[in-house]
């Protein structure tokens, strides 16, 4: 079998860390290679550490064929959905592959904003697709609807069909598909957008947090460079000094206040008040149901 190892496809993933990548080899050495490789054609989509595993130490395992997917935008979606949904996968990592899946949605909708006037040929999709550039599918057009009819009975049920992708268009939707806060999705667009390499590398490691990135992040690029160098307890102590900072003091007054803020604060200040009286009323109410139920008691 002539498995073909596309390095866009391999990359599109973060790597395991050494140590995972140790239990995994740990794994298939003792257990053999029990998930089968996924393949567009020859194409490897999914199982890259395993087939590097079981080539490098002579192993078998076993291939199945995703016949569904007609583009690689089709093929990173489907990476993307099986990250999402492994526990091993930080925080962070979820972030991002759910933020890349709104951009390939959005890119999805753009370019054809009404599917139901121009109605899809998935035959020719197929045939016109390419996992590489375009061209022909990534399996041989020879093969016939026979041969692909029995590619397609190798994949689990599960997989055979898909549901389609739910829309991502605003962050609470991005943090229900990364199981993250929305506040979480924010600071990872922030790290993605104004953190320098060296930051985003640490927080992919684990070595800092989300949040103490994406305060770093606010800091000048040679900043950023310079606290990643020295470590990662010199990223958190620049991380503290940025929160210091946006911090105002207790006592410190605001120059100009409007109008508008001084009903807000005097309405404020008058359901306090009243907030107070209830509460002293509700008082005054439940020591009259206790002195009750003591008469009630002695009677």
């Amino acid at each position: 079998m002539n498995i073909v190892i596309n390095e866009e496809l391999k990359a599109y993933i973060d790597p395991l860390t050494p140590d995972e990548h140790d239990a995994l080899e740990r794994s298939i050495l003792a257990e053999g290679c029990r998930d089968a490789l996924v393949l567009w054609g020859d194409v490897l989509v999914d199982g890259h550490n395993r087939y590097g595993i079981c080539s490098k130490h002579g192993l078998p395992f076993q291939t199945v064929q995703n016949t569904r997917f007609k583009s690689m935008e089709d093929v990173h979606l489907w990476m993307i959905d099986q990250h999402l949904g492994r526990r091993s996968v930080s925080d962070f990592q979820r972030g991002v592959l759910a933020l890349r899946k709104k951009e390939i949605l959005a890119e999805r909708r753009a370019q054809v904003p009404d599917e139901q006037a121009v109605p899809a040929a998935p035959s020719a999709a197929v045939s016109q697709l390419d996992p590489a550039a375009g061209g022909a599918a990534p399996w041989d057009a020879a093969d016939g609807a026979a041969d692909q009819t029995a590619h397609a009975a190798q994949m689990p049920a599960s997989a055979a069909e898909a549901p389609p992708a739910p829309s991502l268009n605003s962050r609470e939707a991005i943090a229900r598909a990364a199981r993250l806060s929305s506040s979480q999705v924010v600071m990872i667009e922030k790290i993605q957008k104004q953190a320098a390499p060296e930051v985003v590398a640490a927080v992919r490691s684990g070595a800092i947090s989300i949040n103490a990135a994406a305060a770093v992040a606010s800091l000048p690029a040679e900043e950023q460079v310079a606290a990643a160098t020295a470590g990662a307890d010199e990223l958190k102590q620049a991380a503290k000094r940025v929160r210091e900072a946006k911090r105002k003091p207790k006592d410190e007054v605001p120059a100009e206040v409007s109008e508008a803020d001084v009903a807000v604060n005097d309405e404020l200040a008058s359901l306090r008040l009243r907030v107070a009286d209830l509460t002293a009323e509700n008082e005054a109410l439940r020591q009259q149901v206790a002195d009750l139920r003591a008469q009630l008691g002695q009677a």
